[in-house]
């Protein structure tokens, strides 16, 4: 039987957030039998991977996934990389991320290629690297290329909403998630922006019936609003199947 954890190496969402370091925006590590991925290395994402309580060793990492290319989950992409491969030396590893990720105005520096074992394009298809397969259920409705994830481990579909406007065709394209982390940016609906709000994402929580949710990527309107308020609240509702996560939270995953 396969084990597997996630750690949140942080919870900031959009920029003000992200550039005043009220929450950390390091990503989420995820680990399955002896695989190891990175998704969404924002800045900080090394420091917070050196300083985790767990053996978190980058160079140790078989992949790194970006669901899209804005800066509070890529900011550390290139560092990453450079550890994985350690600093060229062992070509190896995989980059997954969007195509306008790479090239002309692209974030994943051209000289990486040498270094790296492997580049893919995310795209909807299905995809694996080691003890790990996903899939990319459904393209995002946010400002440039963004995808969400869906990791079948085992028995058990992890699922990673990212930066998205809410639609229904979310709750189709996650429906049988065990686990599903949702992106939640503001407290309540701004239709302006291309995110997601606390009444969306449990919306998608009632409808699709994960066995747990896990709330992260919180913007300035969710912390103003208080999370742990928040958080009671959602207790009294849904006990312990919704939580909002916290810096450094690891959520155990077994098949």
């Amino acid at each position: 039987m396969k084990k597997g954890f996630i750690n949140f190496l942080g919870t900031a969402g959009a920029r003000f957030v992200m550039i005043n370091q009220l929450r950390s925006s390091g990503g989420i590590w995820l680990e399955y039998g002896r695989t190891k991925v990175l998704i969404d290395p924002g800045p900080g994402s090394l420091i917070r991977c050196r300083k985790s309580r767990l053996k978190l060793d980058p160079c140790r990492l078989d992949a790194v996934i970006l669901t899209h290319k804005h800066l509070d989950h890529c900011g550390d992409v290139n560092v990453m990389i450079e550890a994985m491969t350690e600093g060229g030396f062992k070509k190896r590893g995989v980059i997954f991320a969007p195509s306008d990720a790479f090239g002309q105005d692209g974030v994943v520096y051209g000289y990486l290629n040498n270094y790296l074992g492997k580049r893919e394009i995310l795209r909807k298809k299905k995809f694996s690297v080691g003890d790990i397969v996903f899939e990319v259920p459904i393209q995002n409705d946010h400002s440039v290329k963004t995808f969400g994830l869906k990791f079948l481990l085992g028995k058990r579909i992890v699922s990673f909403v990212s930066d998205t406007r809410y639609k229904p065709s979310l709750i189709k394209a996650y429906q049988g998630s065990s686990i599903l982390v949702l992106n939640v940016v503001f407290y309540e609906r701004r239709p302006q922006y291309e995110h997601m709000c606390l009444e969306d994402a449990l919306l998608m929580v009632d409808k699709i019936k994960p066995e747990k949710a896990i709330i992260t990527h919180f913007g300035m309107s969710m912390i103003k609003a208080g999370l742990s308020k928040i958080s009671r609240r959602l207790r009294t509702k849904y006990q312990d199947r919704v939580v909002l996560a916290q810096d450094g939270l690891t959520f155990p995953i077994n098949d």
